[in-house]
C-alpha cells in the first residue's frame, strides 16, 4: 500500500511564500512514476497545479507558472512545491498525488491559506 504524506500547508500573509514536502513510503524513481500537486478550493472541483516525471520534467497550470517550482528529491522519496508570490486566489486544500503502473495514489492534503 503505497502512502503519501503532505506537510507545510499553513496560513501565509499575500506576497508570501511557504514549502510544501510530500513524502512517498515506496520509490519515487521509477521510470513510469509521475508526481503531481492538485489543489481544492472550497466549491470548486479540484485543478491539477504542477507536474514532475522521472526524468525531471516539469509542466504548471498557467494559474502558477513563474511563482510555484515543483522538484523532487528520489534518494528521500519526496516531492516539493516551493510556492512563491503566493495569493488569496492559492487558497485551498493542497494534495500531492502518485501515478505509475496504471495506479493511482492520493496523500490526505495539507491546507494552504493566504490571508492578510
Amino acid at each position: 500500500q503505497v502512502q503519501l504524506v503532505e506537510s507545510g500547508g499553513g496560513l501565509v500573509q499575500p506576497g508570501g511564500s511557504l514549502r510544501l514536502s510530500c513524502s512517498a513510503s515506496t520509490s519515487i524513481f521509477s521510470i513510469s512514476s509521475i508526481m503531481n500537486w492538485y489543489r481544492q478550493a472550497p466549491g470548486k472541483e479540484r485543478e491539477l497545479v504542477a507536474t514532475i516525471t522521472s526524468g525531471s520534467s516539469t509542466n504548471y497550470a498557467d494559474s502558477v507558472k513563474g511563482r510555484f517550482t515543483i522538484s523532487r528529491d528520489n534518494a528521500k522519496n519526496t516531492v516539493y512545491l516551493q510556492m512563491n508570490s503566493l495569493k488569496p486566489e492559492d487558497t485551498a486544500v493542497y494534495y500531492c498525488n502518485l501515478k505509475r503502473y496504471g495506479s493511482s495514489y492520493w496523500g490526505q492534503g495539507t491546507q494552504v491559506t493566504v490571508s492578510s
